[in-house]
């Protein structure tokens, strides 16, 4: 099985979690000839289950589930109590006299993996961390293809030493979370442009391009860089089937030229997106924060809160720095331009 083999446009539709990829919008890539993808890392194997099960009412092409390699942590009682305390100015602001806290911290990753083996999609990719060469090679077994997410050289080459099939290079200009698993995330600083060649100058496996492409031509760009495909999330944000909620989807559309910038605030792991109160009031304690996923689910109540009033200053409004490019369309018609525009034609209207 190739890359090439799986779908006959070389653009995947990236897996944003938080309920962005809906069946409707997975099977609408798929079916327009590009790879769609479903964010299954912050959803229980029943619900992964149910979306797979929805997406193959939709269509019989090929499709990737993606997930979030992760160890549950283990917080002591003060690291909690601290955090809370750091994250008081915001949930103060909503009115509240304390912060609930989470059930549990993250879903289980081995409990993940083992209905992605049950449900057998054609592709699997995978970010935050790194698989064993016993995992990918169970993935063989089932007939899925294997895909990594590396943000440095060195973590590509980690993941074709365990067997992946292809790697996702993501450069510092994507949005939403970076996938750095060897060293400081800060030390991971390559844009998409020099991420690209630096890994397909190292690996022989496929590299698929991750960052700022918003365009045919930004496609075209970087298959001629050595690309074998292409990774877009905020192209595929603002289209009518993606499920964000419509305060955020329609702050991306008017976003211009506001900042983007990369953040520890909502979560404890370093992702970009639209400048808002929250990264501002955060920004002085950044530091202190836990790590994903604990300061992940210790903001779930903020920014659920925040999506009820539709407040999107206390939303995580993910995004890359390519963002202003972005169109509003459908998705099958977004894959359709893209291809046009690859080809050299002017855009469909």
């Amino acid at each position: 099985m190739t890359l090439q083999s799986l779908f006959p446009h070389p653009i995947i539709q990236g897996p944003m979690a938080g309920g962005c990829t809906t069946p409707a919008l997975i099977a609408a890539v798929s079916n327009a000839g590009g790879l769609g993808s479903m964010a299954c890392s912050l959803l229980a194997p029943d619900a992964i289950r149910r979306q797979v099960a929805d997406t193959r009412q939709l269509t019989d092409k090929p499709f990737m589930l993606n997930f979030f390699v992760q160890d549950p942590p283990h917080p002591s009682a003060e690291e909690v109590a601290r955090a809370v305390k750091l994250l008081k100015p915001v949930w103060s602001s909503l009115g509240w006299s304390e912060l609930a806290l989470p059930f549990k911290w993250c879903e289980d990753f081995a409990a993940q993996f083992a209905v992605l083996l049950e449900l057998k999609p054609a592709v699997a990719s995978f970010t935050f961390g790194i698989l064993s060469a016993a995992q990918v090679q169970q993935l063989h077994a089932a007939g899925i293809y294997v895909i990594g997410t590396a943000t440095r050289v060195d973590e590509a080459l980690a993941w074709q030493n365990v067997g992946a099939d292809a790697v996702i290079a993501s450069g510092t200009e994507a949005g939403g979370h970076r996938g750095t698993f060897i060293g400081d995330q800060r030390d991971a600083t390559l844009d998409a442009l020099a991420l690209l060649k630096a890994v397909v100058a190292e690996v022989t496996i496929p590299v698929i391009s991750a960052g700022n492409i918003m365009t045919g031509a930004d496609v075209r760009d970087r298959l001629n860089l050595g690309a074998a495909a292409v990774q877009m999330g905020t192209a595929f944000l603002v289209t009518d089937e993606a499920g964000i909620h419509p305060a955020y989807k329609h702050r991306l559309q008017i976003a211009g030229n506001a900042p983007t910038r990369l953040t520890r605030a909502f979560s404890g792991r370093y992702a970009r997106g639209l400048v808002n109160r929250f990264m501002e009031q955060m920004e002085a304690v950044e530091d202190q924060l836990p790590p994903y996923p604990v300061q992940n689910a210790l903001t779930g109540p903020i920014r659920f809160e925040a999506a009820k009033r539709g407040d999107t200053e206390l939303m995580s409004l993910w995004c890359g720095t390519g963002v202003a490019r972005a169109r509003r369309m459908c998705a099958a018609k977004l894959v359709e331009t893209l291809v046009a525009e690859m080809a050299g034609h002017r855009s469909i209207n």
